[in-house]
C-alpha cells in the first residue's frame, strides 16, 4: 500500500468544494453516476474502434444504499483505470499547478467542479470518506483501491476485484445521512438520471404481495435510455410525443402541440418543446423546460439559455455546446449561447407559421389557449414580433380570425378616421359591453375581442409599431366619436339647459372613490337617453398600473366615466319640460339676483381694460372678488335646487341606473332598489 498527497498543496480544496456547492449538494450524485457512464460509453467507443477485444457485455450502472454501513455505492463496468490512470485523473486535479488553482478559483463560487476535471470530488459534499475500487479493461491490468478521507491524503493499494469497472464508495456523514434513504436517492435518480443512455438500476422493482410491497428479482431500471428528443422526427408518431410529455409531467393536462428541435450546425441542439394550454390568468409556470447535456440533467432553471418568453414552454433541451460552469448547474454567458438563444427563437417562430398555414382551422381552435404565450413573445422580443405577425390572429365578436393584415384590409375603408387613422375597435367583455358592440355594428364597425391579461399591453405595442393604426376600446366614447369623421353633430340644448342638466343628473350619480363628468351629445332619437364612457387613455394607463407597480400614480387616481345626456331623446325632454314647470319661477327668481351682478362685473372688467395687473386699484380688485363672491353663492344656491328637483325625480334616478346596469356597475342594494321602483313605476 502507497501513501500519497493529492496533487493541490492547500488543505483549502475540500472546504472550498463543500462550501461553494453546499447549495445544491445533492448534484454528487448526478456526477458521480454521470462519470460512471462515461466510462462504459468509453468502453462500447474503444470496442467499435478495435481496441478493446474483449467481450463488451452488457454495460450498466447501478447504485446501492448500506443503510448499517452507511454507504453509497456506485459501480459499472465501464474502462475501469489502472493505478497510473487514478494518480493521473483523481489525484493531480486535471493537471492544473496547486498555487495557480488556489489563487485562480478560491473566490469564485461557481467555478470549480466539473471544469476542472473535479466532478468525482463533489462525493465529498456528502462524504467522510470515498473508496474507489477499480479493475482496468486493459490486459493484465491489476485492481486497486484508492481511498481519502477528505483531505489531500490518500492511501492506494492493491485489491482483489472479479469484473472490470469501477466501485465509488462513499462512506456518508452523519450531518447527511439523509441520502441513506431509498426514496431520497429514488428522488435525486429521477431528477437527474432520468434520460441517461446507459441502464441505471437502483434496487429491485417491487410488487404489491400480502398487503404490502416487496422485492422482485428484476432490477429496477430507473431511466429511459433513448428518451424521444434522441431520435429522429420521422421515426416518431404523434401519439411518441403525447406519451414523452406525460414521462416528463405525468400530472399535466395535454399540450397544444410540439416542437421537435434538430440541429447539427452552426452547433448541436436537439430536444422537443410542448405548448401548453395558458388560459386568460396567465397560467405562466416557469422553470418546466429541462435542459441536459448529453442525456445528463443540468437544470431546469433555463433563463439564460432560451429568451424569457419561451420559458413558458415545457419539454427539453439537450446540446452538448452549451458552456456550462464547474457544477454543470449555471449557464455563463457567451456568444454560443446567445447565437443558441437566438435560434430556439426562429424555430418556434418559424414551426408556428407552418402550423398555421397547415392546418389554419386547428390553429384557430388552439388559439385562445395559445395567444398569451405568442403576444408574451411579441412584447419581449422584437424579432419574434416581426415573424409571428404573419400568424398571429385577431378574433373578432362573430369569433372569426384574421392575421393582422387580413384584418387591416377588412377594416381599413369604413374605419379611418378624418386623420387617415385606421381605428380597430375592441372589447374586453362581449356581455358587459354588449350594447356598445352592437352600436358599433350598426354603423358597419367591426368589433375585436382583446380579453387577455396581455392585450393592453399589447395594444400600446402596437400602436408604436404601427402609428396610423389606433386601438379603441368600444365604450370609450359615444359611437360618433369613436372613429371621427369629418360631420359632427351639435347638441340642440341651450348652454343654460345644459347647465341647468348637470346638477339635476349629478344629484344621482355614486359617489365615493369615482369621478363623473356629465356631457352632452346629439345621438339621435333612436339611441340611448343616457350612456356611460370611459376615457381610453385613463383607463389604460389604470389597466398598466394594475400590472406594473412603478406606474404606481395612476393606479392611485380615482376612476373617472362620462355620463353621456342624449340631447336628442324624448325623455330628456320630458326632464327639462318637468324642471320648467315645478322649478321655473324659483329658478328665474334666482337668476334675476344674477343679472345686476353680472352687470357689476361687466363694469368692473371694463375699468381694468387694457391696465396690467398691478396698475389696477386694490379697491377695485377688492369688489371684483366680492361680486364675484356673491356670483357664485347665488349659483350655489340655485345648484341646490337643481339637485333638489333632481333628487326627487324618478325618472332621473332610473335613467342613471339604466346606465350603470348596462355597464355591469349597478350592484348590491342600489340593485335592489332599482328592481322595486322599476315594479312600482310599471303598475
Amino acid at each position: 500500500m502507497s501513501i500519497g498527497k493529492i496533487g493541490v498543496t492547500s488543505n483549502d480544496l475540500f472546504p472550498i468544494i463543500k462550501k461553494f456547492l453546499y447549495s445544491d449538494h445533492d448534484i454528487f450524485l448526478r456526477e458521480i453516476v454521470s462519470n460512471a457512464v462515461d466510462a462504459t460509453q468509453k468502453l462500447k467507443t474503444l470496442a467499435s474502434s478495435g481496441e478493446f477485444k474483449g467481450e463488451v457485455g452488457e454495460l450498466r450502472v447501478s447504485v446501492s444504499i448500506d443503510k448499517e454501513a452507511k454507504t453509497i455505492t456506485i459501480s459499472d463496468n465501464g474502462i475501469g483505470m489502472t493505478q497510473e490512470e487514478i494518480e493521473k485523473y483523481i489525484n493531480q486535479i486535471a493537471f492544473s499547478g496547486a498555487e495557480e488553482f488556489m489563487d485562480k478559483y478560491k473566490d469564485q463560487a461557481n467555478a470549480i467542479i466539473g471544469h476542472f476535471g473535479l466532478g468525482f470530488y463533489s462525493s465529498f459534499m456528502v462524504s467522510d470518506k470515498v473508496d474507489i475500487v477499480t479493475l482496468s479493461h486493459k490486459e493484465g491490468a491489476e485492481a486497486v483501491k484508492w481511498s481519502c478521507e477528505g483531505n489531500p491524503e490518500y492511501t492506494l493499494e492493491k485489491v482483489e476485484k472479479a469484473d472490470r469497472g469501477t466501485d465509488i464508495v462513499m462512506h456518508i456523514s452523519e450531518e447527511e445521512e439523509a441520502f441513506l434513504e431509498e426514496s431520497r436517492i429514488q428522488e435525486l435518480l429521477n431528477k437527474y438520471c432520468k434520460f441517461l443512455p446507459v441502464e441505471i438500476a437502483f434496487g429491485k422493482k417491487k410488487e404489491w404481495k400480502d398487503g404490502k410491497n416487496v422485492d422482485t428479482d428484476e432490477d429496477n431500471i430507473i431511466n429511459d435510455t433513448n428518451p424521444a428528443w434522441t431520435k429522429k422526427p420521422a421515426d416518431l408518431k404523434e401519439e411518441d410525443y403525447s406519451d414523452f410529455y406525460r414521462q416528463l409531467y405525468p400530472m399535466g393536462e395535454d399540450p397544444l402541440f410540439h416542437i421537435h428541435l434538430n440541429v447539427d450546425y452552426p452547433f448541436n441542439l436537439t430536444g422537443i418543446l410542448y405548448f401548453p394550454k395558458i388560459k386568460n390568468s396567465v397560467e405562466i409556470q416557469k422553470n418546466k423546460i429541462q435542459l441536459y447535456c448529453n442525456q445528463v440533467f443540468v437544470t431546469d432553471s433555463v433563463e439564460g439559455i432560451v429568451p424569457e418568453f419561451l420559458t413558458m414552454l415545457h419539454g427539453v433541451i439537450d446540446s452538448p455546446d452549451i458552456p456550462l460552469n464547474v457544477s454543470r448547474s449555471y449557464l455563463q454567458s457567451d456568444g454560443n449561447v446567445k447565437k443558441i438563444a437566438s435560434h430556439i427563437s426562429k424555430k418556434v417562430a418559424d414551426s408556428l407559421n407552418d402550423i398555421f398555414k397547415n392546418d389554419r382551422a386547428d390553429f384557430e381552435m388552439k388559439w385562445d389557449d395559445l395567444r398569451i404565450f405568442i403576444q408574451y413573445g411579441m412584447l419581449t422580443e422584437d424579432k419574434f414580433f416581426d415573424r409571428s405577425k404573419k400568424f398571429m390572429l385577431f378574433k373578432n365578436t362573430e369569433g372569426k380570425y384574421f392575421t393582422m393584415e387580413e384584418y387591416e384590409a377588412i377594416i381599413k375603408e369604413n374605419q379611418t378616421d378624418k386623420d387617415s387613422n385606421i381605428i380597430t375597435l375592441y372589447a374586453t367583455d362581449v356581455d358587459a359591453q354588449y350594447t356598445y358592440i352592437e352600436a358599433a355594428k350598426a354603423k358597419g364597425y367591426d368589433v375585436l375581442v382583446m380579453d387577455s391579461q396581455l392585450d393592453n399591453h399589447l395594444i400600446n405595442h402596437l400602436e408604436q409599431k404601427t402609428p396610423t393604426t389606433k386601438y379603441v376600446r368600444v365604450d370609450s366614447d359615444i359611437i360618433e366619436k369613436l372613429i371621427q369623421k369629418d360631420e359632427v353633430k351639435v347638441s340642440k340644448l341651450t348652454e343654460e339647459q345644459r347647465n341647468d342638466l348637470i346638477p339635476v343628473f349629478n344629484s344621482h350619480l355614486p359617489s365615493g372613490k369615482v369621478n363623473y363628468i356629465v356631457a352632452f351629445e346629439s345621438l339621435g332619437e333612436e339611441a340611448q337617453p343616457l350612456l356611460i364612457t370611459q376615457s381610453e387613455f385613463m383607463r389604460r394607463m389604470k389597466d398598466m398600473a394594475a400590472m406594473n407597480a412603478g406606474m404606481g400614480f395612476y393606479g392611485e387616481m380615482p376612476d373617472s366615466f362620462n355620463l353621456v345626456v342624449n340631447s336628442d331623446h324624448a325623455l330628456i325632454e320630458n326632464i327639462l319640460n318637468d324642471k320648467d314647470a315645478k322649478m321655473g319661477e324659483k329658478l328665474a327668481e334666482v337668476s334675476a339676483k344674477l343679472t345686476p351682478l353680472f352687470e357689476e362685473r361687466e363694469q368692473l372688467d371694463a375699468l381694468k381694460k387694457d391696465k396690467k395687473a398691478d396698475e389696477v386699484p386694490q379697491e377695485e380688485k377688492d369688489k371684483m372678488a366680492e361680486v364675484q363672491k356673491q356670483i357664485s353663492a347665488v349659483n350655489a344656491e340655485k345648484e341646490e335646487l337643481l339637485k333638489g328637483y333632481g333628487k326627487d325625480n324618478q325618472l332621473v334616478k332610473q335613467l342613471i341606473d339604466l346606465a350603470l346596469l348596462a355597464n355591469n356597475m349597478l350592484k348590491g342594494a342600489e340593485l335592489a332598489k332599482f328592481v322595486k321602483r322599476s315594479v312600482d313605476m310599471i303598475k
